[in-house]
């Protein structure tokens, strides 16, 4: 039952933390930055990358024989990074 709620409280903070992403990237756009269009060639790059990245994640440890439930888990993981390191770099940019 603990993971049952550790996973639903991680899925709300992962959620919260992508909101913030995608909060920061609008006001960027919005206020017409000059690197606003870098941005977003970057948010468009890393969305493939990351998303490459989970699905090889997942295609290894299915073919591992590790289980559905393992294979969302480790998908998961190059999301997690991407979303965060994202958050922490456009925290700095957002002053």
């Amino acid at each position: 039952m603990a993971d049952f709620w550790a996973d639903w409280i991680e899925a709300f903070r992962f959620g919260c933390e992508a909101q913030g992403v995608i909060s920061a990237r609008l006001m960027l756009f919005a206020s017409g930055a000059p690197d606003a269009a870098a941005e977003a060639g970057r948010m468009v790059a890393e969305k493939f990358a990351a998303f490459s990245d989970a699905q090889s994640a997942a295609e290894r440890a299915l073919a591992d024989g590790l289980g559905l439930y393992a294979a969302a888990q480790l998908a998961y993981l190059p999301l997690q990074r991407a979303v965060h390191a994202n958050s922490a770099r456009l925290a700095g940019t957002a002053q």
